[in-house]
């Protein structure tokens, strides 16, 4: 793997004032097939286990990652208390003003996504911003205990050719549940057998968490090359 010249979480980070606290750059040796900009989860960091081994395995399948930090939690990184995330105005303003940055330091197709929440708020963005595609990875169909109330209407429309990889017994949007939502034929779901909403599958259905992670750099690597 190799760290961009704006550098990244172990070799030095970009700053761009409080807006932006963190960006991170991870790029192939090789050949770079498309970029995607990755944002965490509402309760981990950019450099959680998660994350961490997501950005591995898409730049060893030819995917330059961009990742950031939202407010709240660069400040529970300096401060090491536990604050909730910024509301959702600031979560997406964020996220412009990051997507316009790494779209001035990258040529080519440029995605944007993220886990859970992150991939949620880049969801409500994709098609105001014009983005090439759009990647959830665990997408928080609805909020936890509260499947009566969808977050579902903007994917209906959805423009941006978007992959969302769910685990199939995922507590905030299972198969079931979603097979009943009406969704834009712009996403395409890639669902892994038993997973839950960190893509980790029952011990008993024979599948690996790690299994389960290669499986879903596969599936976005694949989804990015062919846009």
């Amino acid at each position: 793997m190799g760290n961009g010249q704006m550098a990244g979480i172990d070799a030095g980070q970009y700053s761009q004032g409080s807006q932006i606290p963190l960006v991170s750059a991870d790029h192939p040796r090789g050949e770079v097939r498309a970029s995607l900009i990755l944002a965490h989860g509402a309760g981990a960091p950019m450099d959680s286990p998660f994350m961490q081994q997501m950005t591995e395995r898409l730049v060893a399948r030819g995917v330059a990652v961009w990742r950031f930090e939202f407010a709240y939690m660069a400040e529970r990184r300096s401060t090491g208390r536990k604050r909730p995330p910024n509301r959702q105005p600031q979560l997406l303003e964020q996220w412009r003003a990051v997507y316009q940055l790494v779209r001035q330091q990258t040529a080519g197709p440029l995605a944007v996504g993220g886990k859970s929440m992150g991939g949620r708020m880049a969801s409500l963005l994709a098609d105001e911003l014009a983005v090439d595609a759009l990647v959830c990875l665990g997408y928080p169909f609805h909020a936890a205990g509260k499947p009566e109330k969808p977050r579902v209407a903007h994917l209906a429309h959805m423009q941006t050719p978007t992959l969302i990889v769910q685990g199939e017994r995922d507590a905030l949007g299972d198969r079931d549940r979603v097979a009943s939502y009406s969704l834009s034929t712009a996403i395409e779901l890639h669902w892994l057998e038993a997973a839950d909403h960190d893509l980790k599958p029952l011990k008993r259905s024979g599948f690996t968490h790690e299994q389960h992670l290669d499986a879903t750099a596969d599936a976005v690597a694949n989804f990015l090359a062919n846009l």
